[in-house]
């Protein structure tokens, strides 16, 4: 049985009951004092009021015999996280396995009159993706990459961590401190500082084969990962004025790294300040076309030779 699991059986377990000892749910659930005394304590961090009874036949007891108070939702409210749960659908986002069970729980808080207008709403409301002869709640076609959730699940608990990746058909190992996890154009990304040659790295998670979390005796500390990061960050090596078309064009898509600096009160020209990784060439590409896509509004005052090489590489395609 996996903690989680059990932790939410021993939270109905005890609450049913008007006193419980360690020696209880030992044996209940056949574990040991220490994983058992663990558990009592996560229950009270998560908020269910126990008051501990001292003495030799001492234990433990529920106050009021609750957990805590009812949470009831607005007729809006319901609405609002209908329409959020439904704006999620094949957006490839982790632990949609719990989908069908979080959609039964949220209609089973809900009275008929409310069920009924969120199957209407589920009828007549279609996002981006969405199937329009299928639009059900409850489609799971929509899971991510299987290693996101496991790289979320060790990130949670160290960011210091060993990646596998899949590179021109061999295995690669990256000792990283993760910095974010990302989507980007339906992609998810981890940014990573690459601990051995000390530089930002973007890896696409369909890429990933294995993660594990990296030894402590191999680590650089976090304070110092970071103002190596943020020295990176400060080395620009792209400088563009944006004119209007350019600014409207930035508006519709950007990097979700990329930002600019407006150069008058009306948000119509701007300056882009950003650093691209040259040694990638996934990035060189990317970054190519979205240049194209930003349009002849543009005007460069700092470029890497390599983005300009593969920029007149792309358009010598266009215009041979």
């Amino acid at each position: 049985m996996k903690k989680v699991e059990r932790i939410n059986i021993i939270m109905r377990y005890i609450n049913n009951r008007a006193h419980f000892t360690i020696s209880e749910i030992m044996q209940e659930f056949n574990i040991s004092r220490s994983t058992a005394i663990r558990d009592i304590r996560e229950i009270e961090a998560m908020g269910m009021p126990l008051v501990a009874e001292t003495g030799r036949d001492g234990g433990y007891f529920v106050m009021n015999n609750s957990v805590l108070p009812t949470v009831r939702f607005t007729d809006n409210e319901i609405k609002a996280l209908f329409i959020a749960f439904m704006a999620t659908r094949n957006l490839q986002l982790p632990y949609l396995q719990s989908r069908q069970s979080l959609a039964e729980k949220l209609l089973g808080l809900i009275s008929e009159n409310q069920q009924d207008d969120l199957v209407l709403l589920n009828q007549i409301l279609l996002f981006e993706g969405t199937n329009p002869n299928n639009p059900d709640l409850l489609d799971l076609s929509d899971l991510p990459h299987p290693m996101l959730e496991k790289l979320i699940q060790i990130l949670l608990q160290d960011s210091y961590l060993m990646l596998s990746i899949a590179e021109e058909k061999q295995i690669k190992s990256y000792p990283i401190y993760l910095l974010h996890i990302y989507r980007e154009k339906s992609v998810w990304l981890i940014e990573g500082f690459e601990l051995e040659q000390q530089r930002r790295r973007i890896f696409p998670v369909d890429n990933l084969t294995d993660v594990q979390p990296y030894p402590v005796k191999k680590r650089v500390s976090r304070k110092k990962i970071i103002e190596m990061a943020n020295k990176q960050e400060e080395a620009y090596n792209l400088v563009l004025e944006l004119g209007p078309k350019a600014v409207a064009q930035f508006k519709k898509y950007h990097p979700v790294k990329f930002s600019v600096s407006y150069t008058n009160p009306f948000q119509t020209t701007a300056i882009l300040r950003a650093f691209i990784h040259v040694h990638l060439p996934e990035e060189l590409s990317e970054m190519a076309n979205w240049l194209l896509f930003l349009g002849e509004d543009v005007k460069v005052r700092e470029m890497p030779e390599q983005l300009l090489d593969h920029l007149q590489q792309r358009l010598n395609l266009y215009c041979p």
